[in-house]
């Protein structure tokens, strides 16, 4: 039943209950505090919220609304400076999502105790309405609404007033916000319907709103309680930000290396990305923007970011540049296939990334956000250098720079004991850990020695994780990382797109409002203050939020809150103090990382691919090497272990994850098998004869590989008969070559001879090919056969010279007269 066919007694009592309720209730809600504003829904509802034990009693875990939807659409001003609008606005919607109307529908903002600790950054917002005791007035939303119906509202309250309702914001600090809904369901009594909560971070306060001039003149001074209020820049934050460029990866899987054919693509999503308005071209442009000359004229911007960018995503975005194929069908990536649309906005992307990397920091991720303890299991050197070695010259060779080196940032954020040592093994460098993925006491932004992965070898530079995590749920996509810990875990759907971003912002500006308690230059002082802004590798913000991300961090470098911190200071900042701290892996990533039956899948071929690589062979007539002709397929066994959409709070994400795993995996394998199979030695017709005892055998291999290979042949052959060996043979690619084999038989039966190809190093090419090989020799027999007419014939001959000497008629010429 829609309102307008409710019966009009029903209506209209409605809309006069309604007002006069929301006087009553704005009538004692600015002294009262907020849980005495709040009844319970009789039978219409159990809002209960169940206490979690990790937080105050105050603190409850959220729950789906049953009646009334809020969400929060704007936030006016996101960031409160002293130059501000001294009045903080909120719009949203209110939607119903029950199943009966709800009538007498108001809201109010509310506002807790500011943050304390950066994990209230996250605990906040999940604390019970009770702990926003500080409440304004309610307003009129609409008298009623029917399911399915919504209405939008706004919300103004001051910040500090010394006449009327407000904040009471009175200093500057991050301040947890909560905009609270009441409505009266069908059937049932008033109640607190549903909330949305945010943080509004607070820089600075502008002058008081309720004062005139006349009333200002004299007292609008430093100590005035109307006067603006600064913020303390006596001890700045060093501030250093990662922006990162990463994709999912969309190579087509199990598609070798060509230098004629196109790259295949699991799907055009890229193109989208990469286009006008696409998330990847926003990123970029925020970027442009944000460090251009003409926003950024002192450089503190640029100078404190470091472009992070994924070596997969220039290889899939340079190679698209050539025109590129979408098949059909992303689980058969041999499949049919149709040209991608994407081709110019790659080249036009590419170019830009390229101008803005010149002129600023860049670094290199590991390669397709690969799960880095995934990979230490493994225990591949080839893949672990393709992953982790190998991305920083790719990103050099496709931009055209010199990136920072020495710096590994795993996507998890975390490590476990074989990572670490596994890093050792690569070299000195300085890794990106979550400030909880340590056992130190080390403040995020410092350095900290790794426990077993070798002194001075392995160091932690360390963010904080409630910033991090707040980045990590703004977009489109949110996402959880995995070092969050589980008391500060929440469904991110309850929150909109909006309130999510100003939890960012608040958590990116908590930490430059807090002060160490002693002076920039005390000679007690052991650790310095600084952030590391990490946003996750695979960021689905758009340009707007990315923008408002970047010009917060500006407001704090051009305020003096904070300072730039190139990352090359990060990678080679040393510990300060000599605690070498131990690692701390959650539960939690390995629930999110690679399933064991990827990694398994992974370990059995890469040797297979490593064995083919070094039986191939590089012919300078041949353009095509066998490194780019395998590269692809080992680029492949480290993509199905990228950690890309394991996080997604979209269930249906990680299992398209697993998915598209098992699809790469299983499509190397069936192409390592045909290689295998591409090489062999061809089954001749019919049944061999040998000439002689000595005769060769004469073969046939055929090569059907685009590369020359070297080869070695097997034989299995009865004892009768002795084959030589041939030794490595090459072959040429796409060709065949006859192979002469020397034979010596012993014996006349007809034998069957097993013939098959290998490499140098064992491992079998090809099938095996049985040939029937039947000698013209009789053996032993005919040896004496031959030998004893040989002795008769010499015996006879000599018998007749014996005559003939002694002048005696031989008795084989009886008969025989002289002419």
């Amino acid at each position: 039943m829609t309102l307008a066919s409710r019966p009009a007694w029903r209506r209209y009592g409605a809309a006069v209950l309604t007002t006069l309720t929301l006087v009553l209730m704005s009538a004692g809600t600015v002294a009262a505090p907020a849980s005495a504003q709040t009844t319970t829904a009789e039978s219409a509802t159990s809002q209960e919220r169940t206490p979690s034990s990790t937080r105050s009693s105050l603190t409850k875990s959220r729950t789906q609304p049953e009646f009334l939807e809020l969400r929060i659409d704007a936030v006016t001003p996101a960031t409160v400076t002293t130059s501000s609008e001294p009045t903080v606005t909120v719009s949203g919607t209110v939607a119903n999502v029950g199943d009966r109307p709800v009538t007498d529908i108001g809201v109010r903002l509310q506002r807790a105790a500011p943050v304390d600790s950066s994990d209230e950054l996250r605990t906040s917002l999940d604390l019970d309405q009770g702990a926003f005791d500080v409440v304004g007035p309610f307003v009129q939303v609409a008298p009623a609404l029917d399911e399915g119906e919504q209405s939008q509202f706004t919300l103004s309250l001051p910040l500090r007033s010394l006449t009327g309702p407000a904040l009471g914001i009175d200093a500057p600090g991050v301040y947890p916000l909560l905009v609270n809904v009441n409505g009266t369901p069908e059937y049932g009594g008033q109640a607190r319907l549903d909330d949305a909560r945010f943080l509004l971070p607070v820089l600075g306060l502008p002058r008081m709103p309720d004062t005139t001039d006349t009333e200002l003149q004299g007292s609008d001074t430093a100590g005035s309680p109307t006067a603006p209020v600064p913020p303390d820049t006596t001890d700045p934050l060093a501030v250093t930000m990662l922006w990162p460029l990463a994709d999912a990866p969309r190579l087509a899987a199990g598609v070798p290396g060509s230098m004629t054919e196109k790259v295949r693509l699991v799907d055009d999503e890229l193109a989208g990305s990469l286009a006008k308005g696409g998330r990847l071209d926003q990123l970029l442009g925020a970027a442009e923007f944000a460090t251009g000359p003409d926003v950024d004229r002192d450089r503190r911007l640029a100078d404190s970011m470091c472009l992070a960018v994924d070596p997969d995503l220039l290889i899939t975005v340079s190679n698209m540049t050539r025109g590129y194929l979408v098949v059909d069908d992303s689980a058969r990536p041999e499949g049919p296939a149709h040209e991608g649309g994407g081709r110019d906005a790659a080249a036009a992307w590419l170019d830009r990334l390229e101008t803005l990397a010149r002129g600023m920091c860049v670094t290199a991720v590991p390669f397709a956000q690969a799960d880095i303890a995934a990979l230490s299991r493994v225990a591949d050197p080839i893949l672990t250098t393709t992953a982790l070695k190998a991305p920083a010259d790719i990103v050099d060779s496709i931009l055209g720079v010199t990136s920072l080196r020495g710096l590994t940032w795993p996507d998890a954020g975390v490590l476990d004991n074989s990572a670490a040592q596994m890093l050792h093994q690569l070299g000195p460098t300085t890794t990106l850990l979550a400030a909880n993925a340590v056992d130190s006491t080390a403040p995020p932004g410092n350095a900290v020695t790794i426990a077993g992965a070798g002194a001075d070898t392995v160091n932690a530079a360390l963010f904080d994780v409630s910033t991090a995590a707040a980045l990590a749920a703004v977009g489109a996509n949110p996402q959880t990382p995995s070092y969050v810990p589980e008391r500060a875990r929440y469904n991110l759907d309850r929150d909109s797109r909006t309130a999510r971003l100003q939890d960012a912002l608040g958590a990116v500006t908590w930490s430059s409002l807090q002060k160490s308690g002693k002076p920039s230059g005390a000679a007690d002082r052991t650790t310095d203050r600084s952030m590391l802004i990490v946003p996750p590798q695979q960021w689905s913000v758009d340009g707007d939020e990315a923008g408002t991300v970047l010009s917060t961090v500006s407001t704090l470098l051009r305020s003096g809150l904070a300072t730039p911190r190139p990352l090359a200071k990060v990678a080679e900042q040393r510990p300060s103090s000599p605690e070498i701290a131990s690692l701390a892996y959650p539960q939690r990533a390995i629930l999110d990382g690679t399933p064991e039956s990827i990694e398994w899948a992974v370990a059995a071929q890469a040797p297979r691919i490593f064995n083919l690589m070094q039986a191939l062979v590089e012919d300078p007539q041949v353009p095509l090497t066998p490194t780019r002709f395998l590269a692809p397929l080992r680029e492949d066994l480290v993509r199905a272990m990228s950690l890309s959409g394991r996080r997604d709070q979209d269930v249906a994400a990680t299992t398209e994850a697993d998915d598209a795993a098992h699809t790469r995996v299983d499509a190397v394998t069936t192409t390592i098998d045909g290689m295998y199979a591409s090489v062999t030695v061809l089954a001749p017709g019919g049944v061999y004869t040998l000439a002689s005892e000595q005769s060769p055998l004469l073969l046939v291999a055929r090569n059907d590989l685009p590369v020359a290979i070297t080869v070695q042949l097997r034989v299995d052959a009865p004892d009768e008969m002795h084959i030589t060996d041939i030794g490595p043979q090459q072959l040429p690619p796409r060709g065949s070559r006859s192979l002469q084999v020397p034979a010596e038989v012993a014996d006349s039966r007809t034998m069957v001879v097993s013939f098959s190809l290998a490499t140098e190093n064992g491992q079998t090419l090809g099938e095996q090919t049985s040939v029937t090989v039947r000698s013209n020799a009789y053996g032993q027999a005919l040896a004496i056969i031959t030998a004893s007419a040989g002795a008769l014939l010499l015996f006879l001959a000599g018998r007749r010279l014996w005559h003939r000497f002694r002048g005696q008629p031989d008795r084989a010429d009886e008969g025989y007269e002289r002419p």
